[in-house]
């Protein structure tokens, strides 16, 4: 048999006598912001099909600024008006892209471990959920009940919504180079 036969693992084609070659830290960044800004979309249809359309959580208009009362509490929220639809969509993208970013520096070294990227964002969920909501609930006492069995499941389906994409465009986009 050949000894340059190659085979196939995941999106990662290999032979013994190629290197593959790791993106830069540029691409790394940019294939994360661009993960995080879909999957920061991508949550938020998920939520207005969900949590506005089948469970009636909130109004449609109250997605953007719910990261405001999450983070700030609801009285701050309140007090800011318009402003915290403005304040609320920008932590919602800020921490995304950074979510985005922290996957994509990790994506190589999983790839390179022959991780599928859809379970690597399953993961992935679970971990962001639990970081951002323990943060969330150490800040302050204007937060979900974060040990209600519905909270964790509704938090961790939505936190699938974000990551699935998010890792699948950072998948292609830092797909192996010889």
């Amino acid at each position: 048999m050949n000894t340059h036969t190659l085979a196939h693992r995941g999106d990662l084609a290999w032979s013994d006598d190629a290197e593959i070659e790791d993106p830069t830290l540029a691409e790394k960044i940019r294939a994360g912001a661009l993960g995080g800004l879909a999957g920061a979309i991508v949550i938020w249809i998920y939520e207005a099909v969900v949590w506005v359309g089948a469970q009636h959580l909130m109004p449609l208009a109250g997605i953007p600024r719910n990261a405001t009362g999450l983070v700030f509490g609801k009285a701050v929220q309140e007090s800011l008006g318009a402003g915290a639809y403005v304040i609320g969509t920008g932590i919602h993208f800020v921490f995304a892209i950074a979510w985005g970013v922290a996957f994509a520096l990790a994506w190589p070294a999983l790839r390179r471990r022959g991780i599928e990227a859809t379970l690597a964002a399953l993961v992935y969920a679970v971990i962001a959920w639990i970081v951002m909501h323990v943060a969330i609930a150490l800040a302050g006492d204007n937060h979900p009940n974060y040990l209600d069995p519905v909270v964790i499941i509704g938090g961790f389906m939505s936190h699938v919504f974000f990551t699935v994409p998010l890792a699948l465009i950072v998948k292609h986009r830092l797909a192996a180079r010889r």
